[in-house]
């Protein structure tokens, strides 16, 4: 079909405009609900009687209950549609963050965090499916870098936000960690209700489009799809994916950048407050590394999508994070760590859009559901390792610098994974067009 490149401009905008700022809202409130945790352990902690290798093990335990039920989570979004799932997956995990206010001891810290991984299972590659149902592949990574850079946004407006919080005085009798648990649980259930009005289940049904917009975009979509049916690589299957061994590797590769986004959510204000800041002088600090972040994923989301490279995409931030967590690990003053800190950020943040730009390259249908929630449920298992490993190692050296050290090596190994992978890449590549010539 012939490229209007005004028409494919205006679909384009509207795209933008209609999809990526509602999804960022989202997952802003995902993420700040998912790492608010780190502030309520400024009081948290000693109220309930959290050692910190029992707070790095309960701050991970999301990632196993999110591990369990994320591939049947979007196999049911995939069946269902985003609309109907996604707001389910809101209202129940602001339920659950909500109760959070109430744990009384190590026993109910486990079991809730656990329970919030299992509500929110399934949001995360969701959102990065319904992406690649609307986005054509040359537009994939920015979009998705839009959409991801909530993550860093939230830190850096969440932060001082949660720091405010623990500073108000008591209401009801509520201390300051259960306030903020309970006051920012309230926009995941009232998002998730307006989800059921606002989420587009596919381009099919987008009345916002102009009839030649909505057909250009769902023939575009088509002969994306057909072009990679017709790759000899090209997985469409549920099982299938879940066997494909590039599945496993790209999850490999996540699990490098989750130990490293998770530590920094549960322990990065616990690292800064250590020098003697307030809740809210935390917060702010915490927040810095993050627009700085946000900022460096898109320009480098956009240099992904105009060249249409990946594989160094990904190595570059994932090795610039590797550095940053050791020179935060040899860090002795304030103004050290928040330089190490925002190399980790940068590096962390820049490296994500390139990766979930992957996928899409050779899964799709049933196939890519189970194969983006493969790759995420794994890899985010990095999100349990890394809080708790610094946790354990805090407990044992009396240091952060041997946990922030093993996490670096999980970013070094994620740049030697991906390199590994790019160039097996490569040879099936050859060998398929050898036996296309013969």
């Amino acid at each position: 079909m012939q490229t209007h490149p005004e028409l494919e401009a205006r679909v384009s905008r509207k795209l933008m405009w209609r999809i990526i700022p509602f999804v960022m809202l989202l997952y802003f409130v995902s993420f700040l609900d998912r790492v608010n945790v780190g502030f309520a352990a400024l009081s948290m902690n000693k109220a309930i009687g959290l050692s910190p290798s029992a707070f790095g093990l309960g701050g991970g335990l999301f990632f196993i209950g999110y591990f369990l039920c994320e591939v049947p989570s979007n196999l049911i979004l995939h069946r269902v549609g985003a609309r109907i799932w996604i707001a389910r997956v809101m209202i129940t995990w602001g339920i659950v963050s909500g109760i959070s206010a109430f744990v009384i001891g190590p026993k109910s810290f486990y079991v809730l965090r656990f329970l919030l991984g299992v509500a929110e299972a399934g949001f995360f590659p969701g959102i990065i499916l319904y992406l690649s149902l609307w986005f054509p592949a040359r537009q994939r990574a920015v979009a998705a870098a839009w959409f991801m850079a909530a993550a860093p946004l939230s830190t850096a407006i969440g932060s001082p936000i949660s720091g405010a919080i623990m500073q108000l005085p008591s209401v009801l009798g509520l201390a300051d960690w259960q306030m903020l648990y309970v006051i920012e649980a309230v926009p995941a259930v009232v998002l998730g209700f307006v989800v059921l009005r606002r989420l587009t289940d596919s381009p099919k049904q987008a009345a916002w489009l102009a009839e030649d917009e909505r057909s250009w975009l769902i023939a575009k979509l088509q002969k994306e799809a057909s072009e990679r049916a017709s790759h000899s690589g090209h997985t469409a299957g549920a099982l299938s994916a879940l066997r494909d061994p590039r599945v496993l590797a790209l999850a490999l590769i996540y699990f490098g950048t989750s130990a490293g986004l998770y530590t920094l959510g549960l322990w990065a204000p616990l690292i800064i407050r250590q020098y003697g800041f307030s809740a809210f002088e935390t917060g702010l600090l915490n927040g810095v590394p993050s627009l700085v972040a946000m900022l460096a994923m898109i320009v480098w989301a956009r240099s992904s999508d105009r060249t249409g490279e990946r594989t160094w995409h990904v190595i570059i931030p994932c090795v610039l994070a590797c550095v940053g967590f050791i020179f935060a690990g040899q860090a002795t003053t304030a103004m050290f760590v928040i330089g190490a800190l925002v190399l980790v950020n940068v590096g962390i943040s820049a490296a994500k859009a390139p990766l979930w730009a992957m996928p899409s390259m050779f899964l799709s249908g049933a196939g890519a559901a189970a194969g983006i929630a493969m790759i995420n449920s794994l890899g985010n298992l990095g999100g349990f390792v890394g809080p708790a490993v610094i946790g354990w190692l805090k407990n044992e050296t009396g240091s952060y610098a041997a946990g922030l050290y093993v996490v670096a090596a999980t970013l070094a190994v994620s740049s030697i994974v991906t390199l590994l992978l790019s160039r097996r890449a490569s040879t099936d590549t050859v060998m398929t067009q050898v036996r296309h010539d013969h």
